[in-house]
């Protein structure tokens, strides 16, 4: 399967190119964009922003100025369509799959006729759906704030008792607050953390991808 925008901006001449891979072995044949002719440059460096922070936030490997433009075996396909989640942040499962794949560089030029029909909102809808469907992290931020705030309030209460013999009513009421607000993030953070088991196992991935079955016809190969 090749996939390839109707607007022509991917030039169509390179699927010879990406065929020859695949004979050559691969299974997938990613199409990096060298240059990209006619885009602003915030929706440059918001793009290569966002693909730096779910690289750091998340599992998988996501491929810069990597488009949709690409070439995929059956058996990449069959991996897809084993994936049943509803919400599909497609880049993900593409570079999820781990199948063997090649890159092919090319310049994609500025669209001839129309507008793209991705408004900002509609790309930070975008982001959100890549985050939420491989990164857990952000369900994990408030047990690490509340840690910090835990361990905020138990150095103040130190530093109180040790140049304080008597402490201020103003000193008491912030340590009380510092220590209910982290022991409340703290409890947060729990509740994060059978979210994303939760949110894990509702996407009900396969938990291995065959590549190859080997059989008495084919051992030989």
């Amino acid at each position: 399967m090749i996939i390839i925008d109707c607007d022509l901006q991917d030039p169509p001449e390179l699927i010879n190119e990406m065929v020859a891979k695949w004979i050559e072995g691969y299974d997938v044949i990613l199409m990096k964009r060298i240059r990209r002719h006619g885009e602003s440059f915030l929706k440059k460096i918001t793009a290569k922003t966002f693909y730096k922070i779910l690289q750091r936030l998340s599992n998988i490997d996501l491929p810069e100025n990597v488009g949709d433009f690409r070439l995929m075996s059956r058996k990449v396909i069959e991996a897809i369509k084993d994936c049943p989640e509803k919400v599909r942040f497609m880049k993900g499962l593409f570079a999820w799959q781990g199948f063997r794949t090649a890159v092919i560089e090319y310049e994609r030029e500025q669209r001839v006729g129309g507008k793209s029909a991705f408004s900002y909102w509609k790309l930070w809808d975008f982001a959100l759906d890549g985050l939420t469907s491989f990164s857990t992290a952000p369900l994990k931020l408030p047990t690490w704030l509340g840690i910090f705030l835990v361990m905020t309030a138990l150095a103040y209460a130190i530093a109180q008792f040790l140049f304080l013999p008597v402490p201020s009513p103003n000193a008491t009421l912030l340590l009380c607050v510092l220590a209910l607000s982290g022991v409340q993030m703290l409890m947060l953070g729990i509740i994060g953390e059978y979210v994303a088991r939760i949110s894990i196992e509702t996407k009900r991935r396969p938990l291995y991808i065959i590549d190859r079955i080997y059989t008495s016809e084919n051992v030989d190969e």
